[in-house]
This record gives structure tokens, C-alpha cells and sequence, in this order.
């Protein structure tokens, strides 16, 4: 997102962390609230592009907007929707987008008022390690035949009782309701969204062997002052690297493994 839509998330994002800051508001309720509205935004195209229009004042896309929920979803759903419609947006495909990731935010709400966000972060990251090493599992969950109810019910199998609750939510709606993702970038981002709950960054640590804990800590700290940030850190063992370790933190690759020197080796020797 670029420009007004960006303004208009922040203040939404703004909106939506004052409202669950009151216990009395049921978080993972209005995660279902507005994953509802963000399905119906996504099938109706015309719609969401009247939400958007420029042309139309935001109060009148305010007062359409609270008209076609009200009774639908709880009034706390629609206040915060219609606080969007009011809002500029560059394109009518980041309003959408904006009021999934405040479902996702909300159900991530829920998690840390129950204690459960870092579980929350680690499952996302290892559902995702399980999927990529899958392809029958991979295929089941991205099938263009299979129905959204039968996905759910697979993963619902899977996750029940096993994951957190919010993990089998959100899980539940990005493989029920992809939107044109791939799996993998969604889990990411789901991961990504869950660290800044804590205004932390995520690390992924590959190494050829479990870290110990005093590693972990050591490595924890040195990526925090790295960077200027708190880090999660998400851990996979994969003894191809041979020795070492290697850390993604976004787009940065950190690379100190054994397979590494030796592979850059070889390409000296070749040149």
C-alpha cells in the first residue's frame, strides 16, 4: 500500500488497538465480524469500489456502509468499518485488505490477552515448515476443486486442540479465502503481523543442529541490538547447511553457514 491508503490503515489500526483496549470487548467476536465483511467486500466488487469512490463524501459512504451491516455484524464491526469508508484509498483492493488484517489483528488481540501470542507466532511458523515439506498436504489445502468447508474441516482436523485458537482461526480464513495469495507468502505475512503485536521483527534461524537455549538468548540479543528491535525468532534445523547458521530478517539474508563457504569457495575456484 502506497500513499492515502497507507494513512487510512494506520488510523484504522489506530482505531482498532483503543477499542481492544477495553477487556470488555470481545477481540476474536469481531476478528469473525470482519473476516464476514472482508468476504462480502472481496465478492462484491461494485460494492467496495462505491465504498472507495473519490467522487462519493465519506460520510454518505459512512452512513451506506453501516446501512448494509448493521444487524449483521456488532456495532463495534461497523463503527470500525465505516471509520475505513471514510478514509482515501488508492485503490479499492487495499480496503479489503485493511479490514482482514484488522480481523487477523483482532483474533491476534485475543491470543495475547490469553497468554497465547508467542504460541500463536510459532505455530504459524511451523504449520508453515509443514506445509512446504507436504506437496500431498499443500495440494489438498490449495486445490481450485475442493471446497472451502472441506479445507476447513481438513485443517480443523489437524489444528483442533493441538494449535491455539486464534492459530486454527486465521489459518481457517487464509486457506478458506486465499483472495488470489500463495500459502506461503499469507503464513509470512500472518507471522510478520503477530511479531509487530510486540513490536518485534521476525528472525528465521535455519542451523544444522538444534540451537541451546544459550544460543538462542545470545543470538536474540545480538539480531535486537542488530537491528534496534525486539526479535522473534523462528527456528528450522536442516542439516544440508552442514554447520553454522543462516538468519532471514525480511528481505536480509545473514549467511554464516558451512555449505555457504564451501559453495562460495567452489565459485572462486571456478572463476
Amino acid at each position: 500500500m502506497n500513499g492515502a491508503s497507507r494513512e487510512a490503515l494506520a488510523a484504522a489500526r489506530e482505531r482498532l488497538d483503543a477499542l481492544t483496549d477495553n477487556t470488555s470487548v470481545d477481540a476474536a467476536a469481531l476478528a469473525e465480524d470482519l473476516a464476514s465483511v472482508t468476504a462480502l467486500l472481496h465478492r462484491e466488487v461494485s460494492l467496495r469500489r462505491v465504498l472507495t469512490d473519490p467522487a462519493q463524501s465519506g460520510e454518505s459512504k459512512a452512513e451506506l456502509a453501516a446501512r448494509l451491516l448493521s444487524g449483521q455484524v456488532s456495532g463495534e464491526a461497523v463503527d470500525l468499518v465505516s471509520g475505513l469508508v471514510r478514509s482515501r484509498w488508492s485503490q479499492s483492493r487495499d480496503l479489503v485488505d485493511s479490514v482482514e488484517e484488522l480481523a487477523n489483528t483482532a483474533d491476534l488481540t485475543a491470543a495475547q490477552r490469553a497468554g497465547g501470542l508467542d504460541d500463536v507466532e510459532d505455530e504459524l511458523f511451523r504449520f508453515g515448515r509443514i506445509v512446504g515439506s507436504d506437496q500431498e498436504l499443500r495440494a489438498a489445502l490449495t486445490s481450485r476443486t475442493a471446497t472451502a468447508s472441506a479445507k476447513g474441516e481438513l485443517l480443523r482436523s489437524l489444528l483442533g486442540g493441538k494449535a491455539q485458537p486464534a492459530t486454527e482461526r486465521i489459518i481457517v480464513r487464509l486457506v478458506t479465502q486465499p483472495r488470489g495469495r500463495s500459502l506461503e507468502a499469507g503464513l509470512e505475512s500472518l507471522s510478520k503481523l503477530a511479531a509487530d503485536r510486540r513490536d518485534r521483527m521476525v528472525a528465521i534461524v535455519t542451523s544444522a543442529v538444534p540451537l541451546s537455549d544459550r544460543h538462542k538468548q545470545r543470538l536474540g540479543a545480538a539480531l535486537a541490538k542488530l537491528y534496534g528491535r525486539e526479535m522473534h525468532l523462528n527456528l528450522d534445523v536442516d542439516p544440508a547447511v552442514l554447520g553454522g547458521i543462516s538468519v532471514r530478517v525480511g528481505d536480509e539474508i545473514i549467511n554464516g553457514t558451512v555449505a555457504e563457504r564451501l559453495e562460495e569457495a567452489t565459485r572462486r575456484m571456478a572463476g
